[in-house]
């Protein structure tokens, strides 16, 4: 997900954040994952009818391990990416850890590139290259890119000759 804040009248610099996409919430995921597990208890309640006294040891152990994963995979994305875009910088933070780079943004070039099967989104600087958007698809990527161009030609425009 693409969010584009623009320049105000008192604020000198645009923000983008990228997010990924997600398709459910908190709550909805603590009731699937609460749905699976009953769905995992009821199969294994009738196994243990039927003579299979390990069925619902097994179904907890499975419906842990489920829920671990889905809780893993969600936490996942939180993660985000913040730039910042003035006269003088372009800063791309990369949250909620601590890595961050900052470009000067007349030089900084965007890139789109094939790799691994997909595009990468580079931002290059005076021998400094730098992906951004890894957990966006490849349209929003795309997006991305154009709009980042847009943004730094309306910064510095190009001289007429």
């Amino acid at each position: 997900m693409i969010v584009l804040r623009p320049a105000a009248a008192g604020l000198p610099c645009a923000t983008i954040w990228l997010k990924p996409n997600r398709a459910l919430s908190r709550r909805d995921l603590r009731r699937w994952i609460v749905v699976l597990a009953a769905l995992a208890l009821t199969t294994a309640g009738l196994g243990a009818w039927q003579g299979n006294v390990f069925a619902p040891l097994f179904a907890l152990v499975e419906s842990s391990a489920v829920a671990l994963a889905l809780g893993v995979a969600w936490r996942a994305g939180d993660r985000s990416e913040r730039i910042t875009l003035d006269a003088t910088s372009l800063e791309v933070q990369s949250l909620p850890g601590r890595r961050s780079a900052r470009f000067q943004s007349y030089w900084v070039r965007v890139r789109l590139g094939e790799g691994e099967g997909r595009h990468r989104l580079l931002l290059t600087s005076h021998g400094r290259e730098l992906e951004i958007g890894a957990f966006l698809a490849d349209e929003e990527r795309i997006e991305l890119s154009r709009k980042l161009m847009v943004l730094l030609a309306d910064l510095h425009p190009q001289p007429r000759r």
